[in-house]
């Protein structure tokens, strides 16, 4: 089965048989089981939970509609919020009280319901990460891209004793005990330098890729 679908239509044909028992004709039950084996192709990408919420969650959320907490509203959330993402999760994909399984859009993936619910709650208070997609890991930037996004801001100008991009004199005392430990220091925060140089995203194999390009800068500078 395809990671972007993972619907539930055992969950939906139970809500429908509680809240519409007329409404399971033969040719809904057709249609669930030809869900059940052939869900619907998978797209090139996951939705955002902005992008959910606008398509499906704002028709009940935005309002707060059938109870529904509405997006916004710190004291609904803080409850559900309270309750964790995994049991909210569940929920949603199951179907509770008036809100029928995937939120009635059963192309949804768990982690877009995820995503969804994140950015409800994040909406109405709360300071959640958006799940990222195992399938879909951000691409690794390069020790390039990383000093033009972040580390140019000091190192550029040595601003506040940062050995500069290039400055080699400056590097090799500080590489002189290997690049490991270097790269440490960049992790935990050293001196004026917060911990990843104030940008916590950065994983430490990024860090690396910085750090070696800028002390390689020089060489580049010098062909």
């Amino acid at each position: 089965m395809s990671p972007r679908h993972t619907s539930n239509p055992g969950g939906a044909r139970a809500w429908l048989a509680r809240h519409a028992p007329g409404a399971m004709s033969a040719a809904a039950t057709l249609a669930f089981a030809l869900l059940a084996v052939c869900p619907p192709a998978a797209t090139a990408s996951d939705l955002s939970g902005k992008e959910v919420v606008a398509v499906t969650c704002s028709g009940c959320h935005a309002k707060g509609l059938n109870g529904a907490p509405r997006i916004g509203d710190d004291k609904a959330w803080a409850k559900r919020a309270a309750q964790g993402l995994e049991s909210l999760t569940q929920h949603a994909l199951q179907g509770i009280r008036k809100m029928p399984p995937h939120g009635h859009n059963l192309s949804l993936s768990d982690i877009e319901i995820q995503r969804a619910i994140t950015y409800m709650v994040n909406q109405s208070g709360g300071h959640w990460t958006e799940p990222i997609s195992k399938a879909e890991l951000p691409a690794e930037r390069s020790g390039k891209e990383v000093v033009a996004a972040q580390c140019h801001k000091c190192h550029e100008a040595g601003v506040g004793g940062a050995p500069k991009i290039g400055d080699k004199a400056a590097w090799t005392p500080r590489l002189s005990h290997g690049l490991d430990p270097l790269v440490r220091s960049a992790i935990n925060g050293h001196g004026g330098m917060p911990a990843r140089g104030g940008m916590a995203n950065l994983t430490d194999a990024e860090l690396r890729g910085a750090i070696l390009y800028m002390y390689r800068k020089s060489d580049v500078a010098a062909n």
